[in-house]
C-alpha cells in the first residue's frame, strides 16, 4: 500500500477490539468459510503474516468482510486493508446541525484517547463527503440549554489558555501537552453540553471548540496519533461551521489534506484543498489565501503534477508579499516566511531545483520555531545530500536530533530523521554517518 508503513495495523486494531486472539480468529474464519462454501486453511500463522503486510487472498478477504458485516461494495471500492472497520468516526454520520457538532465533541472527549497510531480511516467517499458536507451545512443555532451561566470572563480565560497552550507547542513539540489540550477540549464541550449562555456567547463557544479540536488534532499528529488527529480536525471542521466561520474551516480542509497524503493518497488532498480555496469567503486576507495557495502548490507537487504546483507556489508567494500583519487572524498568527520557505523548498526539490530548494530550506530552518527547526532538518539536510554535500546533510540532521534530545518532543520529527537515514545506506562506511545513525539509535522512540 502506499505511503508509510503502518505503524499498528488495521487489522490488529479489529482483532484487539473484538477480543480475538489470532488462534481464535483463524478458527471464526475456517468455521465462517464453510458455512459460506469457501472452505480456508487459516492459522494462527497466516494471520501473523497479515498483520505484518501479507494481503490475504480474495477469498478470504470474502469471508473475512461477511464476518465484518462489511458491504461488498466498500470492499472493492476501499482495497486491503483500508476496508477493515477500524472505528466508527461520529463526526462522519452525525448531522450538520448545533446537536450533531455537540455529539461529535463528545465522543471525541469520551473516545479520543485510543491510540491507533499509523493508519487512516477517512479516506475516499468518506473524505469527499466531510469536505461537500462543510459546504453544504447550515449554520443554525438551538436555544441555549439548561445549566451554569456561561460569562464572557470564562471564555476569554479558556481562549488566553489554549493561545498559551499554542505558544507552547511550537516551543516544545505537541506530544508533551496532548492532554492538556484533550483536557481544555472536555472544558468546552461541557459548557457547551450543559451550560446556559447568550447567543453572543454559544458562537465564541463554537469557535473555540473548533479551535481547541484542531490544536488537539495537531498535537495528536505531531506525537504520530495520524489517525486520532484526523479524527480531533473533523471536530474542528462541524465547529467552525457550527459557528459560521467558513474561512477556518477552509484551514482546517488544507490541514487535513496533510494527513491524507502523507499516507500516499496524493489526489485526495489535491481534491480538499480545491474545495476549500473554492467555497471559501471572498474576503479572506491576502495571509490566508497564500497559506491555502502554498498548500495546493504542496498537493500538486505531491501528486506529481510540478507545473501547476509551480503556478500556485507563486500565487501564494505574492499573496504574501501583499500581507499585511494586522489582517491575520488569530488562528494563523504562527504562519509567516518560515513557513513559506519550507514548503517552497520541498516543492523545487521535487522538481529537481535543488540549489534554489536548499536556500529555501535552510531559510526555513533559520527562521523557524524549535519544533519546526527539528522536523524541517531533515528536509533540509535531504536536499543538501541530494546536492552531494554528505558533510552538510549531516550537520543539518545531527542539528535536528540535537533538538530532539534538549528540548522539543515530537515524534514526527524522529520519524523524518529516520527516513533521512535511510537515504544514507550508500555511504553506511563512512564515520560521521555510522556515527549519526549511532546517535538517532539512542533517541527514545517517544521523544
Amino acid at each position: 500500500m502506499p505511503g508509510e508503513p503502518l505503524a499498528v495495523h488495521p487489522l490488529s486494531f479489529v482483532l484487539q477490539t473484538r477480543g480475538w486472539g489470532k488462534a481464535e480468529f483463524a478458527r471464526l474464519m475456517q468455521k465462517h468459510g464453510r458455512s459460506l462454501g469457501t472452505p480456508l486453511a487459516t492459522n494462527r500463522t497466516t494471520v501473523w503474516k497479515w498483520e505484518q503486510g501479507q494481503e490475504p487472498d480474495a477469498d478470504a478477504q470474502r469471508v473475512l468482510a461477511d464476518l465484518l458485516r462489511v458491504p461488498d461494495e466498500q470492499v472493492r471500492e476501499e482495497g486491503w486493508p483500508r476496508w477493515l472497520p477500524v472505528w466508527e468516526v461520529t463526526g462522519l454520520t452525525a448531522p450538520w446541525t448545533e446537536a450533531g457538532t455537540v455529539e461529535t465533541l463528545s465522543d471525541l472527549v469520551g473516545s479520543g484517547r485510543m491510540d491507533r497510531r499509523g493508519f487512516l480511516t477517512i479516506t475516499g467517499t468518506a473524505l469527499t463527503g466531510i469536505a461537500a458536507s462543510w459546504v453544504d451545512a447550515p449554520s443554525a443555532f438551538a436555544s441555549a440549554l439548561n445549566g451554569d451561566r456561561v460569562t464572557d470572563t470564562m471564555v476569554s480565560t479558556i481562549e488566553q489558555r489554549i493561545s498559551t497552550l499554542r505558544t507552547l507547542d511550537d516551543q516544545l513539540g505537541g506530544a508533551r501537552l496532548l492532554e492538556q489540550a484533550r483536557g481544555d477540549l472536555a472544558l468546552v464541550t461541557g459548557l457547551l453540553s450543559a451550560g446556559r449562555y447568550t447567543d453572543k456567547i454559544r458562537v465564541r463557544l463554537y469557535a473555540l471548540a473548533a479551535r481547541v479540536s484542531h490544536l488537539t488534532g495537531w498535537m495528536a499528529y505531531d506525537a504520530g496519533l495520524r489517525s486520532v488527529g484526523q479524527s480531533y480536525y473533523v471536530g474542528a471542521l462541524r465547529s467552525a461551521r457550527t459557528a459560521g466561520d467558513d474561512a477556518f474551516g477552509a484551514f482546517i480542509l488544507a490541514e487535513m489534506g496533510v494527513h491524507v497524503s502523507e499516507a500516499g493518497r496524493t489526489a485526495e488532498r489535491v481534491d480538499l484543498i480545491s474545495t476549500a480555496i473554492d467555497n471559501a469567503p471572498r474576503s479572506l486576507s491576502p495571509c490566508t489565501q497564500s497559506f491555502l495557495y502554498l498548500h495546493k502548490a504542496e498537493a500538486l507537487s505531491r501528486d506529481g503534477d510540478h507545473r501547476k504546483g509551480d503556478t500556485a507556489l507563486n500565487r501564494a508567494a505574492s499573496l504574501w508579499e501583499r500581507h499585511a500583519s494586522e489582517e491575520n487572524p488569530d488562528w494563523l498568527d504562527w504562519f509567516g516566511e518560515a513557513q513559506l520557505r519550507s514548503t517552497e523548498g520541498k516543492v523545487l526539490l521535487r522538481s529537481g531545483q535543488v540549489e534554489r530548494a536548499t536556500s529555501s530550506l535552510q531559510t526555513s530552518v533559520e527562521s523557524a520555531a524549535p519544533r519546526d527547526k527539528a522536523v524541517r532538518s531533515s528536509r533540509l539536510a535531504e536536499a543538501r545530500l541530494v546536492g552531494g554535500d554528505l558533510e552538510g546533510a549531516l550537520d543539518a540532521a545531527n542539528y535536528g536530533a540535537g533538538l530532539l534530545e534538549d528540548s522539543v518532543s515530537s515524534v514526527r520529527a524522529l520519524d523524518r530523521l529516520k527516513e533521512f537515514s535511510t537515504r544514507l545506506e550508500p555511504h553506511k562506511s563512512v564515520s560521521s554517518v555510522r556515527e549519526f545513525r549511532e546517535r538517532l539509535q539512542e533517541l527514545p522512540v517517544a521523544v
